[in-house]
C-alpha cells in the first residue's frame, strides 16, 4: 500500500492509503479500524472479494484515483454466490464514491440501524441478489433511526435487463430520516417470478423527510414509492423525476409509477411518467394513513388514483400524455419535444419549485411547466457551472478528512 497526501484549501494534509489490490483494500478497512488512516484510495482495476468489506469506525471514506466509476470494480461471487455484501457499515459518515460495485448475493451496501450521514456518489451498482442499497432497522428499537443519507449520481441496473426474483430493489430504506435520493438512473428492476419486484426508490417504515428528485427510472416494476401498507411515510417529496417503462420489457408485473401508501404530509410534484405496460394507474395515493398530501403538476398517460380511503389534494396534472410530446420515449427520454399548449406555463406555482430534471430554472415562460421538464429552459450560467464543480471538488475531498 501507498500513503498519499490530500491538499485541502486549508494548510493541513489529508493523508489517505492508495490500494491496488483486493488483499490491500481489505486490509486497509482493517487498519482504520484499529487507528490507521480512514481515507483509502483504489487504484483501476477488479477486485475480487473473499469476503465482504464490514466498516465498522466512523468516518471511513473510499473512492478510486481516478474519479472514474468505470475503472475500479469491486466484486463478489455472483447473485447466488457466497459474498453477500461489498460493504456492510455499522459507522457513521462512510462514504464510496467513483466506483462499480456489483456481483453479490444480498446488497452492494448495507446500512445497520441508527448510522449516520452515508454518501454514495456516483457509483454503478449491479447484479445484486436482493436490494442494492439496503438501509435497516430495528422494529425493536425505532429511536435506531438511520439519518442524513445521500445517494446521489448513481447508476443501478441489471445487465441482463432483469432481476433475478422478485425480492430485489434499488434503494430500500426503512426508519430512515432526511435522506437525499437526486440525480441516479435506475434500470430494470425487475422480477422474473410471479410476484412484484420492490420499487426502484422506497422509503418505509416511519422513513421521515425523504426528498427523491431528478431520477430517471426505466423498465422498473415499480418506481418510487413512499410507505408500504401500514408501514408508512412522513413528510417528504418526490419532484422532477422521469419514470418510463417500455411494453416489451414488462414481465407481466409491472406496477405503479409512483405509490404513496400511509403516507403522510408528502408532495408529488412535477414529475413526468409514461408507461406503456398494462397497470393503468401512473400515480396512487392509498390507505387511510395518508393524509394530506399534494400532488399537482404532474405529466402522465395514465390514471392518478385514489385507493382504499387515501386522502389527496391534487391540482394542475395532466393525464393524457401523447408520445409524440417527448424527445424519445423509446429511449426514456421524456423532455417536451415542443411546446404542448396543455403543459407548458400551466403548472402551478409550489415553495421549493426553482428548477427541473436538468437543474434548469423555472419558470422559463409565464408560468411553470407541468411535468419534470421546463420546455426552453436555461441551463445555470457558466459561472454557476464552474462554482458547482470547484464545490465538488472540494466536497470530495472533505469527505476523505479522518
Amino acid at each position: 500500500m501507498i500513503v498519499a497526501v490530500l491538499w485541502m484549501l486549508s494548510p493541513a494534509p489529508v493523508e489517505a492509503v492508495v490500494v491496488s489490490n483486493a488483499t490491500e483494500l481489505s486490509d486497509a478497512l482493517y487498519q482504520a479500524h484499529h487507528g490507521g488512516d480512514k481515507a483509502i484510495l483504489i487504484e483501476a482495476g477488479t477486485y475480487a472479494l473473499n469476503d465482504m468489506l464490514v466498516v465498522t469506525t466512523d468516518d471511513v471514506s473510499v473512492n478510486s484515483v481516478s474519479g472514474d466509476r468505470d475503472s475500479v470494480v469491486i466484486q463478489g461471487k455472483g447473485m447466488a454466490g457466497s459474498i453477500t455484501h461489498v460493504f456492510n457499515v455499522a459507522a457513521d459518515r462512510f462514504s464510496v464514491q467513483n466506483v462499480t460495485l456489483r456481483d453479490v448475493s444480498n446488497h452492494a451496501v448495507q446500512f445497520h440501524p441508527g448510522v449516520k450521514s452515508p454518501v454514495i456518489r456516483n457509483v454503478h451498482i449491479l447484479d445484486t441478489g436482493e436490494q442494492m442499497v439496503k438501509i435497516a432497522y430495528d422494529p425493536d428499537q425505532m429511536d435506531l433511526t438511520a439519518d442524513d443519507g445521500v445517494m446521489e449520481n448513481c447508476l443501478l441496473e441489471y445487465s441482463a435487463g432483469i432481476g433475478p426474483q422478485w425480492y430485489i430493489g434499488g434503494i430500500d430504506a426503512h426508519n430512515a430520516k432526511n435522506w437525499i435520493v437526486r440525480d441516479n438512473v435506475f434500470k430494470y428492476i425487475q422480477s422474473p417470478s410471479l410476484a412484484l419486484a420492490e420499487h426502484a426508490v422506497h422509503f418505509w417504515s416511519d422513513s421521515q423527510n425523504t426528498l427523491v428528485e431528478r431520477n430517471l427510472i426505466i423498465n422498473c416494476d415499480r418506481g418510487i414509492g413512499f410507505g408500504l401498507g401500514d408501514r408508512g411515510h412522513h413528510g417528504g417529496i418526490i419532484r422532477n423525476n422521469m419514470i418510463y417503462h417500455d411494453e416489451n420489457n414488462s414481465t407481466g408485473f409491472a406496477d405503479v409509477g409512483i405509490g404513496l401508501e400511509s403516507a403522510v404530509n408528502s408532495q408529488v410534484y412535477n414529475n413526468t411518467i409514461f408507461m406503456e405496460h398494462s397497470y393503468p394507474h401512473a400515480i396512487e395515493y392509498r390507505f387511510a394513513a395518508t393524509t394530506g398530501v399534494l400532488i399537482a403538476n404532474n405529466l402522465t398517460n395514465k390514471l392518478i388514483q385514489q385507493r382504499d380511503g387515501g386522502q389527496a389534494t391534487l391540482s394542475n396534472n395532466v393525464m393524457n400524455a401523447q408520445a409524440d410530446w417527448f424527445q424519445d420515449v423509446d429511449q426514456g427520454d421524456l423532455h417536451l419535444a415542443w411546446a404542448v399548449d396543455t403543459v407548458v406555463d400551466q403548472g402551478q406555482a409550489i415553495g421549493g419549485l426553482t428548477d427541473d430534471f436538468d437543474q434548469e430554472h423555472r419558470p422559463a415562460g409565464d408560468g411553470v411547466d407541468i411535468g419534470a421538464d421546463e420546455y426552453g429552459a436555461e441551463a445555470p450560467g457558466e459561472s454557476n457551472h464552474e462554482v458547482r464543480a470547484v464545490l465538488l471538488a472540494v466536497l470530495l475531498l472533505m469527505d476523505s478528512l479522518p
